[in-house]
């Protein structure tokens, strides 16, 4: 056995990393076991690679309108400097991670840990016993694809961000934020769209958002010439000459340059020995936790993707810290998850923060929806007709604000800032006494007059 910590982190991502570098703020011994990179997911093979992919993505648009505001632009693509640079930026982020664990005192063990019981983890290359007080797991999750034949010529979002060349064509399976966000990547980034660019077994993308939303996205990222195909799946792929081919549960074949599955994430639980001091998964394959996120083993926690709650890097941090602040400050300190803003990046956002207009219905009851629809001012030069959406939800009669929900350029940056008046638990009146600043998109949230439609006692009134 080797040196005893009073915390040792599986995982180090965004979670696990604030949780040890808090952990090792109020004094404790902490030890922080990665067996990849650190930064996780988000840093290097998620939100932040893909959000520097969707800014490349939105130069295509700008191109096109830019000759309606007089500028004459020949431009052209080059992935692989795209490539090598977001790989600088990862590579600096990673330092930087490492940087802020070392100032906190952390020692970090590149290598793979697996729990040997409640107080045990051993690093595998190693083949060293580290002792423990507490055993903290923060190891996300991962991109899965389907049991079909043929699977392993498809890619994930992992492999997505190393492709050596652009496809010339791409079809993508799935209805989530993955799915849409790297669809709409790879149609601003020239790819053909001619066959089909998403394929989803429902009717509609992104389930569990407000239909409105959903139904508003979708209509823009078709005019933008994205192709969807509902109501169906893949159900083999075949290697081909110059790509992939695929069949389709319909029974139509169709050949494309590459294939992407995104199709849902698992938690990251494989050997990592959770069975051996009896830690209770949920049926989704998560660690189930409780609110202040303590395993059914009482010396092992987890934060994250892992725990199946909310697979977003910023609650992920949130979790870390409050288990951090409950276990090494003596402030027990739990997590809303009731009111959580998210964004998808499309082009055009979407932001989203509260309950959908189903939600609202089903919980309140007498309930107002607003809704404005209208083109963009940056359009309105253009022959573009994607439009943007805003979509507020309350109580009758002014009453506190439910939900909001958002389509249009700046879209993420305004949820993250509705958020805040939401999570005070702010009113239609206190939205109406805000100032509308002019021009601007967002003064349609303080500037609605009347309801779109109305909800009494659960039943719809125009």
């Amino acid at each position: 056995m080797s040196e005893q910590f009073d915390l040792v982190v599986i995982g180090g991502g965004s979670g696990g990393v604030r949780a040890a570098r808090m952990a090792a703020g109020y004094g404790a011994k902490v030890c922080v076991i990665e067996e990849y990179r650190l930064g996780g997911t988000c840093v290097i093979r998620g939100c932040v690679p893909k959000k520097l992919f969707v800014y490349a993505s939105r130069f295509h648009d700008l191109f096109q309108i830019a000759p309606d505001y007089g500028w004459s632009v020949d431009a052209s693509f080059d992935w692989p400097t795209l490539l090598a640079n977001k790989d600088r930026e990862i590579a600096r982020l990673e330092g930087i991670y490492g940087d802020l664990l070392a100032g906190a005192g952390v020692d970090v063990r590149a290598d793979r840990g697996v729990i040997e019981g409640p107080n045990a983890v051993r690093l595998q290359n190693a083949d060293e016993v580290i002792t423990t007080r507490r055993i903290l797991v923060a190891t996300g999750g991962r991109p899965v694809k389907p049991g079909i034949k043929g699977a392993e010529l498809g890619i994930t979002s992992n492999e997505a961000f190393h492709l050596e060349q652009l496809p010339k064509s791409i079809l993508i399976e799935g209805g989530g934020y993955v799915a849409v966000e790297f669809a709409s990547v790879f149609v601003g980034m020239g790819v053909d769209t001619t066959l089909t660019t998403l394929i989803y077994r429902r009717n509609l993308v992104l389930r569990g958002f407000d239909d409105d939303l959903r139904q508003e996205l979708e209509t823009c990222v078709r005019g933008r010439g994205l192709k969807v195909r509902y109501e169906s799946t893949i159900v083999g792929l075949n290697e081909m000459p110059a790509g992939v081919g695929v069949d389709f549960s319909d029974g139509e074949h169709l050949e494309f340059g590459a294939v992407m599955f995104a199709t849902g994430r698992a938690p990251n639980v494989d050997g990592l020995g959770l069975e051996t001091c009896g830690v209770i998964l949920t049926p989704s394959g998560a660690i189930e936790v409780d609110e202040y996120s303590q395993s059914t083993c009482p010396t092992i926690y987890a934060v994250g993707d892992v725990t199946g709650r909310a697979a977003l890097t910023p609650v992920a941090i949130r979790e870390g810290a409050a288990f951090a602040e409950t276990v090494y400050n003596a402030n027990p300190t739990t997590v809303d998850h009731s009111m959580i803003p998210t964004a998808v990046f499309t082009e055009p956002e979407a932001g989203t923060v509260g309950l959908n207009e189903d939600q609202a219905v089903e919980l309140h009851r007498d309930i107002d929806v607003y809704i404005a629809r209208f083109r963009p001012m940056i359009n309105t030069l253009t022959d573009r007709q994607d439009r943007m959406m805003f979509k507020l939800i309350t109580l009758r009669d002014g009453g506190r604000v439910l939900g909001c929900h958002i389509i249009g350029n700046g879209a993420a940056e305004m949820i993250q800032l509705l958020a805040i008046p939401l999570g005070m638990g702010a009113s239609k009146a206190d939205f109406d006494r805000a100032i509308a600043v002019h021009p601007t998109a967002a003064e349609e949230l303080v500037t609605f007059k009347a309801p779109s439609h109305t909800y009494r006692n659960g039943e719809r009134v125009a």
